[in-house]
């Protein structure tokens, strides 16, 4: 069952085939999880985001129609449930604010997708993961895209649903302001 089309194992999934779903997952679980990793950090929230991506795809699985690829669409999902929940947690640090306290989650990180990861290009994933979260949500949502997961810039579009003129000015923008974070943070070239 493992060599199914994805199109075979949608298929197999509207007829309510837990095997297929779990085949499903496990060919999508690690690029879900890096694309939740990288917009939110590794933290508790993301290990939840990655879950409701699957079961958001499972119970409305009838609206995907196989515009664009299941991983594209998986992606898309991935993208959305992270940009709620950095509001979420921009509302949760307003509240903070306000009532007196200051609880923060500038000590999380995202890991950079990288297959090899070897260690001594830790310490400089550590220092980038810290910088690229001090962009903006919707910029860096542009950069995971496009320099992390590797998209192009039309699939990047389609999975935010924004213009692809868009894509290339915050694209743009956020190459710039990572530059500035990333010099101001004491990298040095």
């Amino acid at each position: 069952m493992k060599s199914l089309s994805d199109e075979n194992i949608i298929e197999l999934i509207k007829k309510n085939s837990q095997q297929a779903f779990k085949i499903l997952i496990e060919r999508y679980e690690k690029k879900v999880a890096n694309t939740v990793i990288n917009m939110l950090g590794k933290c508790d929230e993301a290990d939840d985001v990655g879950q409701e991506v699957f079961i958001r795809f499972y119970n409305n699985i009838n609206q995907f129609k196989g515009n664009s690829s299941l991983g594209t669409y998986l992606t898309r999902i991935a993208i959305n449930l992270s940009l709620n929940e950095l509001k979420r947690r921009q509302i949760k640090n307003m509240r903070y604010l306000f009532i007196g306290k200051s609880e923060r989650d500038d000590e999380k990180y995202f890991e950079i997708a990288d297959n090899t990861n070897y260690e001594n290009n830790r310490e400089n994933t550590d220092f980038v993961n810290k910088c690229l979260l001090k962009l903006e949500p919707k910029i860096r949502s542009v950069i995971v895209l496009r320099l992390i997961e590797g998209y192009d810039t039309r699939e990047t579009a389609e999975i935010l649903e924004i213009p692809q003129g868009t894509v290339l000015s915050r694209l743009s923008r956020g190459q710039e302001k990572l530059k500035d974070i990333l010099l101001k943070s004491g990298y040095k070239p």
